[in-house]
């Protein structure tokens, strides 16, 4: 059996609805759902859309927070917001699993209690695990489910273009150099 201790898909939810911006439509939010097998799945209307983006907003400080007391206010503070009830539910022919809001309620309020409850999750196994990308004016938020847990970038493409503005800066000649070479 494989387990994702780190808060597991609701947590990876909580970050890919950060990463979706603020601006997203519900349509992109309601790709989110489809891409993540997100159970009863509904669309989510304009106060839905709405409700969730400025939810995303409250999620992203959680993400790489380095106190650990400042960390768990905020996904405490998330919590009780979210109003999360756990039950076991079955439907749509799955394996009996945990809910964190009535499966009747609004797709917003069910997303609440879901990511919520998966950040809550994560920052109680290792809150470290929850990161945002340390390249200068990238905003992805990620969740580190490396082996040694010292991911600092949300993909090797950030990470490289850091370690190459790195490099050239090492290694460049100033301009003055070059012109006194002349």
């Amino acid at each position: 059996m494989h387990f994702n201790p780190y808060g597991g898909l609701a947590a990876e939810m909580a970050a890919e609805l950060v990463n979706l911006g603020p601006n997203a439509t519900p349509a992109e939010l309601d790709n989110l759902l489809i891409r993540i097998d997100y159970r009863p799945r509904r669309t989510p209307n304009a106060r839905q859309t709405r409700a969730l983006l400025e939810w995303a907003g409250r999620l992203r400080p959680v993400f790489g927070e380095t106190d650990l007391d400042r960390q768990v206010d905020l996904v405490n503070a998330l919590l009780a917001d979210s109003a999360a009830r756990p039950y076991i539910s079955r439907h749509d022919g799955r394996k009996p699993h945990l809910h964190y809001a009535d499966e009747r309620r609004p797709v917003d309020e069910r997303v609440f209690g879901y990511t919520s409850a998966g950040l809550a999750t994560a920052v109680c196994q290792d809150g470290r695990r929850l990161g945002s990308c340390a390249r200068a004016g990238c905003r992805i938020v990620y969740v580190d489910t490396s082996r040694n847990g010292r991911r600092r970038y949300c993909t090797t493409r950030c990470a490289n273009r850091v370690h190459v503005a790195d490099h050239r800066s090492r290694t460049s000649v100033p301009p003055q150099a070059t012109e006194a070479a002349d």
